[in-house]
């Protein structure tokens, strides 16, 4: 996973891209293998004035096959807006590989084609053995 720090009004240093980058590997060292890069865009929206939440971090993740994930953090410090901003991104990126993993049907069986490579004919005779079945529980009634 490659990780690219971009900063705006932001003082930009290879200590600051290290510091950056060493967080957000840390942070989601468990997608290293579904994430391609992360862009991270830095900001002090104020420049040299102070203000509340003023330090702004941009992630954009870009997920092998699927469209990038972008999230974006407020706070009044740089640190803080850092750590908010990778907290939204491993939260975001939980949910996409939840939603991409095989979930269970209410019915109890798994959707997901590469369970269902019972041939055909098979489930065919097993709901006919249970249709004969329930015809002949009828009839003793």
């Amino acid at each position: 996973m490659q990780v690219q720090v971009n900063s705006n009004h932001i003082e930009g240093s290879a200590r600051l891209q290290d510091w950056v980058s060493a967080t957000l590997t840390e942070r989601l060292e468990r997608f290293d293998e579904f994430l391609t890069r992360i862009e991270v865009h830095l900001t002090d929206e104020n420049g040299s004035k102070a203000g509340v939440d003023d330090k702004r971090c941009h992630i954009e993740a870009r997920p092998k096959g699927h469209q990038a994930i972008s999230v974006t953090h407020r706070a009044a410090s740089l640190d803080l807006a850092v750590d908010g901003a990778a907290e939204k991104m491993r939260h975001a990126l939980e949910h996409l590989v939840g939603r991409l993993e095989v979930k269970a049907v209410s019915t109890g069986h798994l959707d997901d084609p590469r369970f269902s490579e019972e041939p055909a004919h098979i489930t065919e005779a097993l709901l006919q053995e249970e249709f004969l079945a329930r015809q002949e529980a009828r009839g003793r009634e």
